[in-house]
């Protein structure tokens, strides 16, 4: 069997026990697209031939990033709903424009452009939880990232389904479509509690249990959300989920921004996993995740953008520095949200939270071949004394030379491949009409 050899300056992968880092480090990948060697350059090379080398001697080579929750084909309204909170944001600017604007080819366009952005940025994963399945499933695919779809289910109808079990059935139709596609997974995705009935969410989770795929919504991103439910049933939007037993090792619920402590323990104690969106809740005024708070409690955190349409930009490395920042100010505690703990968020955090933790995450023997280097060659970069301080604090998208997922290499030495340079290529002209529909509609 073949199989590529790649050796870097630093290697970094986190770890039950932490974050483990290794010099003048190589990795080896089979044919197959999996990691079969991870370890000391001089080692692997003493120990075999391989088909293929690949040497970047100023680079440190880390698992893909995972943005484990993202919205991909609303990077179609990047910028179209700015400066606004989120109730705002949602009922006088994006559901309007998403009502007069989603169908298959939005998304198909939209979610290229995302791919594109996050896969050039060192993320190669993406969870996404949007409308038209089968579309975006496409999409990801023609360019090679892998993408756990979060299958949208919400009780008032769309262009896309018009109640709630339309929303279930056109979702597992996709996921039937797709379920032997080795880059693919899913989830069942009830909107948030606001928007998905107690009947939703039982529903909901007796499909999820049936499929063994996970459950994802939004949780507690705002003040009002928690208000609003304690007003109309005197019960907090966690709680009510745990009484309804949706709170499982197999949930993840994204932002999680408005927790009290007993929410806190209540989600630990059932083993759900939270998706923490710096960007977004800073840009919509949402607040702060508890993150430290929920790390302390044994909660697994992973990081997500949000979508474009919230945020501006899909960059996981942006909300993994901010992740590290704001725990810190959070929790009035410099060494609350370590380097280490915002680096394992960023990539087997959310890998484990969308229930794909045995396949990615981190560089170990028998998982995907989901990797990226980063140059170190910057002079922002140097000098370097701790390659994960140095990757969560220092480097930037931009710094990323190469991808690959499964094996693939998607990117480099900075080039995309076919696939990706084509998309890249004809986007522009696929984008315009979008852009002018947005802006007539905004006018």
């Amino acid at each position: 069997m073949s199989s590529t050899l790649i050796t870097s300056r630093y290697l970094i992968t986190p770890t039950e026990a932490g974050v483990t880092t290794i010099d003048n480090a190589a990795i080896v990948v089979d044919s197959a697209g999996l990691i079969t060697a991870v370890g000391n350059a001089e080692a692997l090379i003493s120990k075999g031939e391989f088909t293929k080398r690949i040497d970047l001697p100023n680079h440190i080579l880390a698992p893909g990033l995972v943005n484990a929750h993202c919205h991909a084909a609303m990077t179609l309204l990047r910028g179209a709903a700015d400066d606004l909170p989120l109730q705002r944001w949602l009922t006088e600017r994006i559901w309007p424009m998403e009502g007069a604007l989603v169908d298959e080819h939005f998304v198909r366009v939209g979610t290229r452009l995302a791919a594109a952005e996050m896969l050039l940025g060192g993320t190669t994963t993406c969870v996404d939880m949007y409308f038209y399945s089968k579309a975006a499933a496409l999409s990801f695919l023609s360019l090679g990232q892998r993408v756990v779809l979060a299958l949208p289910v919400i009780d008032f109808p769309t262009r896309y389904a018009a109640d709630v079990d339309a929303y279930i059935t056109t979702g597992l139709q996709v996921r039937d479509e797709f379920v032997d596609e080795p880059l693919l997974s899913f989830a069942l995705a009830p909107h948030a509690p606001y928007t998905a009935a107690d009947a939703t969410f039982q529903k909901v989770l007796a499909y999820a249990n049936e499929l063994g795929i996970p459950v994802h919504t939004h949780l507690q991103e705002t003040a009002q959300e928690v208000s609003d439910a304690l007003a109309q049933s005197n019960e907090r939007p966690t709680a009510r989920l745990a009484r309804l037993g949706v709170l499982s090792p197999d949930f993840f619920a994204a932002h999680c921004v408005h927790l009290n402590g007993a929410d806190i323990a209540t989600l630990a104690q059932h083993g759900a996993s939270v998706v923490h969106c710096p960007s977004s809740n800073l840009k919509l005024a949402s607040g702060l995740a508890p993150i430290a708070a929920l790390l302390k409690a044994g909660v697994n955190v992973g990081l997500g953008t949000d979508g474009a349409a919230s945020n501006n930009r899909l960059d996981m490395f942006e909300e993994m520095r901010l992740a590290a920042l704001i725990g810190k100010v959070q929790a009035n505690d410099a060494s609350a949200v370590n380097a280490a703990l915002a680096f394992t968020m960023a990539t087997l955090g959310g890998a484990r939270a969308a229930g794909i933790g045995q396949t990615t995450g981190s560089l170990e023997i028998g998982k995907a071949a989901d990797l990226i280097a980063v140059s170190l060659d910057a002079p922002a970069l140097q000098p370097i004394f701790d390659p994960v301080s140095h990757f969560v604090y220092a480097a930037a998208r931009a710094d990323v030379t190469h991808v690959w997922v499964a094996g693939n290499a998607l990117v480099n030495d900075r080039a995309p491949n076919h696939a990706l340079a084509r998309a890249m290529a004809e986007l522009p002209s696929q984008i315009l009409p979008f852009a002018e529909r947005v802006n007539a509609f905004r006018a």
